[in-house]
């Protein structure tokens, strides 16, 4: 048993989790949080302290920036010290992305930051936003030998907890929202809580006496690149000469397949000449890049295409703004991107 119970900081930043009905005049408006254990008293029943912060002014998640991903980070930074673990409460539309982002600059983590949102308002007769909230916190809560559970960036989302930076939405409408196609989810919410201890992420024995380091800035130099069948030279070049093009999210077919037209490679060749460091990861929902396996990838790997391996589309943009901030030669750069830092991606 820990000293006292868990101190918890739940972050509000906005989404549908926050939003509360007025059967009035049927219009959604936002919840306040400093009151939360008087409109949800369930959460009386859990074994922690529980404070609240809230942006003031709540951002839908389809305007989540970098700049809003770095002010989340500074929340826990500058609460680091006095609380045993963070639930961060976000739309779902971008939580893989936001969540994938806050995995890599939340480096040397060692308490629990629990992303968590919902489909229908909190104040919804059907909604899902009060068991995601209460196991979400729940889970930021558990402990063991005096020591958080869990010690990583993580999603909740009906009944699971993710490795955050596996995760991707799948639903617009199901409360099964998300899935982790890669990777084993890291716990299980039924009559009890049950985790899957062998993958919970701990660091490693050389970090572990590291201190926390909040990596704040992230490349905006960035796009992703899906490709279709048709795609045109005009379009291929026009992405890869966006001024200060520093990293592309190549979203391929398959095993990480592509065109093997002349003009597709050279656009490819010039801009990696140029510098630009760019990323193979396959369109599929679940499976890995394994670029050589057939002849539509072996000349990507020729020209110095990374492999992405089975990192999601998210991860990998996340992952890109997070190494590009650093000083690293291209060698070094493939050999950070193509290894796990935070248990993106399985090493092969």
């Amino acid at each position: 048993m820990a000293a006292h119970p868990p101190k918890l900081l739940l972050i509000y930043t906005g989404g549908t989790i926050g939003m509360i009905k007025d059967y009035e005049t049927n219009a959604l408006r936002a919840f306040d949080f400093e009151n939360i254990k008087e409109k949800i008293p369930e959460l009386q029943l859990v074994e922690c302290q529980l404070e609240t912060v809230s942006f003031e002014r709540p951002i839908d998640s389809s305007d989540m920036t970098p700049d809003l991903w770095r002010r989340i980070a500074e929340i826990i930074e500058s609460r680091y010290a006095e609380q045993d673990g963070f639930v961060v409460l976000t739309g779902t539309d971008t939580m893989s992305y936001t969540a994938s982002a806050l995995s890599f600059m939340l480096e040397y983590l060692r308490k629990p930051v629990i992303f968590t949102g919902s489909q229908l308002p909190i104040g919804d007769l059907r909604t899902d936003a009060k068991e995601n909230l209460i196991t979400a916190i729940q889970l930021a809560s558990a402990q063991e030998k005096d020591e958080p559970k869990i010690q990583e960036v993580a999603l909740y989302f009906e009944s699971r907890l993710y490795r955050a930076n596996r995760t991707t939405k799948l639903s617009a409408e199901q409360f099964e929202a998300f899935d982790s196609p890669n990777f084993p989810h890291l716990a299980e919410s039924g009559v009890h809580l049950t985790f899957n201890d062998p993958i919970l992420r701990r660091l490693k024995r050389a970090e572990a006496g590291m201190e926390l380091t909040v990596r704040k800035d992230m490349s905006s130099d960035v796009l992703i690149l899906k490709l279709f069948p048709g795609i045109t030279e005009t379009t291929v070049r026009h992405a890869l000469s966006t001024p200060g093009l520093k990293g592309v999210v190549l979203e391929t077919f398959g095993a990480g397949n592509a065109p093997t037209a002349a003009w597709f490679l050279n656009c490819l060749r010039e801009a990696i000449k140029a510098g630009v460091h760019i990323v193979n990861v396959t369109q599929c929902v679940s499976g890995s890049v394994l670029q050589g396996r057939y002849a539509a990838s072996s000349e990507l790997k020729r020209i110095g295409v990374l492999s992405g391996g089975d990192i999601t589309t998210e991860s990998a943009l996340a992952k890109l703004r997070y190494l590009l901030t650093f000083d690293f030669s291209r060698e070094e750069f493939k050999t950070h991107f193509e290894r796990p830092l935070r248990g993106e991606l399985t090493e092969f």
